[in-house]
């Protein structure tokens, strides 16, 4: 297939350019410089601008563009580029699609477990209601936007949990476990919607050839705890899991930042995508941290 990415550089995007192209798969890179090469194609989403004749021949779009949520703290500036972002690079490719005399057959769109917002107690798939907080309002226009696709391309919102990778959003918290400073963040006992990286890159490579449409989790099997994941965390690093950091604490420092990345509880499930007949190279939270930890 000729897939179309956006947002190619970032964490998951250079995992999944690097497992489409082992796959066999062409793949093409949306930027905003000048291409250097036949498999670059210019835009600027922030313009809304991309000609749909850049489309002609592609058989899937992925798009992951959107301002990383790991820049802490949330300032407003922020709050709006991170709603800006998702909301203009989606309906920039959306427009093109609609523009073009051969839509792409398939759009899968970035989304986040943020939609859920936090659910203590509760065990929760795709048919579940959007939460009420910031998170849940950006992935709620987002996916909207997802859904202005021609008719005809089959739409799928990559809804993804915390990425187990030296990047994203467990970034901040691999110095302070390398330190020894590690411990509960809060009472430790929210769910955290946890995958690897190769396996959100691999969920999305066996979506595009899918008949799935719509909301898709894109989340480990195993459920485990803020407790878990940082306890286990420590250990393949050879530290203690001691120090406790207050939920006071944290959301003083970084707020909603902490409220909803942090502290919200996530139990989500993933039967979806294992119904479809995906297979999870690191079906536990252990194994993703092994892996993560063996990576350059």
């Amino acid at each position: 297939m000729r897939v179309l990415i956006s947002g190619a550089s970032g964490l998951i995007g250079s995992e999944l350019s690097l497992q489409l192209g082992v796959a066999g798969h062409d793949v093409v890179r949306l930027v905003r410089r000048a291409p250097t090469g036949p498999h670059e194609i210019q835009w600027d989403p922030a313009a809304l601008s991309l000609d749909p004749a850049a489309l002609d021949g592609v058989d899937a779009v992925v798009n992951l563009s959107g301002a990383s949520l790991a820049r802490l703290p949330w300032t407003p500036r922020h709050r709006q580029e991170i709603l800006r972002s998702r909301v203009q690079a989606t309906r920039t490719l959306t427009d093109a699609m609609r523009h073009t005399s051969t839509p792409p057959a398939v759009l899968l769109n970035g989304s986040a477990v943020g939609v859920y917002g936090n659910r203590p107690g509760e065990r929760v798939d795709e048919a579940a209601t959007a939460g009420s907080d910031f998170l849940a309002d950006v992935v709620v226009a987002w996916e909207r936007e997802a859904t202005r696709a021609p008719e005809g391309t089959r739409v799928v919102m990559l809804r993804t949990g915390l990425v187990l990778a030296k990047g994203g959003a467990l970034k901040p918290l691999l110095p302070i476990t390398r330190l020894g400073l590690s411990g509960p963040l809060g009472t430790g006992r929210q769910h955290w919607a946890w995958v690897s990286l190769h396996d959100e890159a691999a969920a999305i490579v066996h979506l595009l050839t899918s008949e799935l449409s719509g909301p898709v989790n894109l989340v480990g099997p195993t459920p485990a705890t803020a407790n878990a994941i940082m306890r286990l965390l420590a250990r393949a690093l050879h530290r203690p899991f001691k120090i406790p950091v207050p939920e006071k604490v944290l959301t003083l420092l970084l707020q909603d930042a902490a409220r909803q990345l942090l502290l919200a509880d996530q139990n989500v499930s993933s039967q979806r995508l294992t119904d479809d007949g995906f297979i999870f190279m690191h079906p536990t939270p252990a194994t993703a941290i092994d892996w993560m930890l063996r990576q350059p």
